[in-house]
């Protein structure tokens, strides 16, 4: 598998897209004006504690006030503390040293932690989580093993009780002794001017922010098997290749500057794909597609046979077909960064050994993604509920905002619907006001449509009120506004 990493940056936005043998698999977005917080360390200020939510609104300095769970703050003054009650944790007015662990998304303030960490190329950094992990991406038991004896070995070099946490990130895989003493004392380094900016500043404020975009794609999307790195801003392109030489020498000669004319995305098709990753239906090679709908609650995706009539027999062509799907949707996921919960309607099938390979595709599908995700079985009606972790907005959320027309309903009342409105209307004003003539504006659809198709019920309105009505064009009007004027 060929895996190359396209970004292309803007002073306004950067966008990195992951391309996996010549096809789109994700897509990340920052810009200026909107960076994600995700990671960020800020001292907060308690303003409000919810027991019977057991949470608290936490004052980080924007916009909306922040939100934290009991669970996610961290007592370690005596025993079972961890599930005590959230007055016995934090009280109205406290001082809070917290971590963001997802964005602010729709109407919901961010997400907050004060169990801290800060992350390197192959570590991820807790003070005072005093323990060991290792990526659940690395699934050779004997290299975990050998992971975790050579950080420990590594660590109590400068820390003999072994008072912190540490976990070893999928990029560690292979590495050795050398690199992870490196990336150890980095983050060391890291944490004492974290602990000296706690110190001294007050809430709100930011106390610790992660690297720019651009730059944690080097630390965190770089793996195994990537072929290139292709940057079209030469700034960027040199801020890269510092990072790289300082931390990640081994990847130096992937590193390619793109000068172009023609712009980097459109060269890589990834441009028609964030278009087509924006739309509800994604069409399978078959002939069958999918319908992706997402709404506040969760995500739904519908599986259609369409025009794949198959060449054997109905269940066959059902089973082809939501086989290609499952591999189709697992990457709609990752590239639209659907998260949450998600509802797959596959097509019925009858055969049990259909839908354990149909559910097996799935899983094999989804190994590639990054985010956790949990899957259950195939129900008899062929849905499949799964979660996929979310810590940062959808493409569609980033890219996209509620329809002013439709209000996010994603449709709009018909011409005829709105007609028979403007006739109830026009009863109500005639019996309220007298009147004999009656002014209607409206749009071009719907006026078009009261002088053709309704112009029978108009004559008739016209006579049964006593009054002449007369229709006017707004250009501006949308297909559902109307007003009724008595002149």
């Amino acid at each position: 598998m060929s895996e190359e990493i396209l970004i292309n940056v803007t002073p306004v936005e950067t966008r990195v897209a992951v391309v996996e043998n010549g096809v789109l698999q994700e897509v990340y977005i920052e810009r200026s004006r909107s960076r994600g917080i995700v990671g960020n360390i800020y001292q907060g200020k308690v303003v409000r504690v919810l027991p019977g939510m057991q949470a608290a609104f936490v004052d980080i300095g924007l916009e909306r006030t922040s939100f934290i769970h009991a669970s996610d703050i961290a007592c370690l003054d005596s025993e079972g503390a961890e599930h005590a009650d959230i007055r016995t944790k934090i009280r109205e007015g406290q001082l809070l040293t917290v971590q963001v662990t997802k964005d602010p998304m729709g109407t919901k303030g961010a997400r907050l932690t004060t169990r801290l960490s800060v992350s390197s190329r192959y570590l991820v950094y807790m003070p005072g989580a005093a323990h060991i992990g290792v990526s659940h991406r690395i699934d050779d038991e004997e290299e975990r093993q050998r992971l975790r004896d050579v950080l420990e070995v590594t660590v109590r070099e400068e820390d003999e009780d072994l008072c912190d946490g540490y976990i070893l990130r999928t990029a560690a895989e292979g590495v050795g002794e050398d690199e992870l003493r490196a990336d150890v004392k980095f983050l060391k380094r890291l944490w004492a001017a974290v602990e000296r900016r706690m110190k001294r500043d007050t809430a709100p404020s930011v106390i610790y922010e992660d690297l720019p975009l651009f730059m944690r794609t080097m630390r965190d999307l770089v793996r195994p098997g990537l072929e290139k790195i292709r940057i079209d801003s030469r700034e960027s392109f040199q801020r890269v290749g510092q990072f790289a030489e300082d931390y990640l020498p081994e990847i130096a000669s992937q590193l390619e500057y793109y000068p172009g004319e023609r712009p980097i995305f459109d060269l890589y098709g990834v441009e028609d794909e964030i278009q087509k990753a924006l739309g509800r239906k994604v069409e399978l090679k078959s002939g069958g597609y999918l319908i992706i709908d997402q709404t506040e609650a969760m995500s739904t995706i519908d599986i259609n046979t369409g025009a794949f009539v198959g060449h054997r027999n109905l269940e066959e062509t059902i089973f082809k077909t939501n086989l290609e799907a499952a591999a189709a949707l697992a990457r709609q996921l990752r590239l639209r960064n659907l998260g949450g919960i998600i509802i797959i309607d596959f097509i019925d099938m009858k055969d049990p050994e259909h839908r354990r390979q149909v559910l097996r595709a799935l899983e094999r599908a989804m190994e590639k993604d990054y985010a956790k995700t949990s899957i259950t079985g195939v129900s008899e009606l062929g849905l499949v509920e799964m979660t996929r972790k979310r810590t940062r907005e959808s493409l569609e959320h980033v890219l996209c905002e509620t329809c002013h027309y439709c209000h996010g309903r994603g449709s709009l009342k018909s011409p005829e619907t709105v007609c028979y409105e403007v006739f109830r209307e026009i009863l109500r004003e005639s019996r309220a006001y007298e009147s004999k003539r009656l002014l209607v504006l409206a749009s071009q659809e719907v006026v078009d449509s009261l002088l053709d198709e309704e112009s029978a019920n108009v004559a008739d309105l016209e006579e049964f009120i006593g009054a002449s009505i007369r229709f006017q064009v707004e250009a501006v009007y949308t297909q559902e506004q109307f007003d009724v004027v008595l002149l």
